[in-house]
């Protein structure tokens, strides 16, 4: 899978768990189409993907063996790692650690990982 096609898993993972899991209606940039979606973003999704997949990859599949929690960990702190990448100064809730993150971003964190494991199947 391209570079590409991985970040719209991913985009579209975070749009499908936003629309589940967000309380009321989400911000517009929260579910902005992948046609719309920054390009920053786009390369931050794409990273994340790559991560992920290479984590499967490394542990010969086990990582799907992972709980939900562990799973969505991952995927907010790889997040993390990219805000960082594209901003000086990011926002605090851009780069807030798993417990400070709210219930419905936590949710939709462990959708994006569970995507990406089955659109590797």
């Amino acid at each position: 899978m391209s570079q590409q096609d991985g970040s719209k898993v991913f985009r579209e993972a975070w749009i499908a768990g936003v629309r589940e899991h967000f309380p009321g209606d989400p911000k517009p940039g929260y579910v902005t189409p992948w046609d719309g979606t920054p390009e920053w973003e786009r390369q931050a999704a794409g990273a994340v993907y790559e991560q992920v997949r290479q984590f499967l990859a490394l542990s010969d599949g086990n990582a799907t063996r992972l709980t939900r929690e562990q799973k969505g960990r991952f995927v907010a702190t790889c997040w993390t790692a990219q805000m960082y990448k594209h901003f000086e100064s990011p926002k605090p809730g851009y780069v807030a650690d798993w417990p400070a993150l709210p219930d419905w971003q936590k949710e939709t964190d462990s959708d994006i990982f569970e995507a990406i494991e089955k659109s590797l199947l």
